[in-house]
């Protein structure tokens, strides 16, 4: 049975389309859409290990979007983002039915969602200099890697940049999904919180979401 979901207006539409291009440039190929009620949350992944001994922190995406109303079925679905776009180009100008796709992966980020409650206040980070921290970092990326590198290379050098703390506990990975997917844009303060194993930076546009590495 196919399922379907009815995006509240038209503004919403774009604004998934948006998000999920941009996920595409940045993050990786998948996404996982979670509804509750009214609300459709899409989680995208914009840095994850590698391999179990890649020492690099899972990095989450998330926004919310509104459905016109709540599905008639539970969704829960992790698919891959570039048939969730197709999808939406088919509904042309004025649609609003968004059909899902019925082809759904595993994929290892995808295992374990940040906790909706349990969440404690940790400051806040001056978005400004969330901006400069991702724009230093994707310079600093470009001038380490040589000519033609091979995917190892490039997987180190982003680990090394997008690994280091920009704030005890944070990694610059955090502002780089932040800045690239929009989530900066005309905000002047992000606000920062933290349970046991998770750190959140939640702006008006939407949410990084990093899982520590502990021990």
């Amino acid at each position: 049975m196919t399922t379907q979901l009815r995006l509240l207006d038209h503004p919403t539409r774009d604004d998934l389309r948006v998000f999920l291009e941009r996920l595409q440039r940045v993050g990786q190929p998948e996404v996982r859409l979670v509804a509750h009620g009214d609300r459709l949350a899409v989680f995208g992944c914009t840095q994850a290990p590698q391999g179990i001994t890649d020492a690099v922190p899972v990095v989450l995406a998330v926004r919310g979007f509104s459905l016109a109303a709540e599905p008639e079925e539970q969704v829960d679905v992790t698919v891959q983002g570039r048939a969730l776009l197709d999808r939406l180009a088919r509904m042309g100008l004025l649609g609003l039915e968004l059909e899902l796709p019925e082809n759904q992966v595993s994929v290892a980020w995808a295992g374990v969602l940040p906790p909706s409650s349990g969440w404690e206040h940790a400051g806040v980070f001056d978005a400004e200099s969330l901006t400069d921290v991702a724009e230093q970092g994707i310079a600093r990326v470009a001038e380490a890697l040589p000519a033609d590198p091979g995917e190892a290379v490039v997987r180190k050098v982003r680990a090394q940049v997008w690994g280091s703390d920009m704030a005890p506990g944070v990694p610059a990975a955090a502002a780089f999904a932040a800045e690239t997917l929009g989530f900066l844009r005309g905000e002047s303060v992000v606000r920062a919180s933290s349970t046991l194993t998770w750190l959140r930076l939640s702006s008006g546009r939407g949410e990084v979401v990093v899982r520590r590495l502990l021990g």
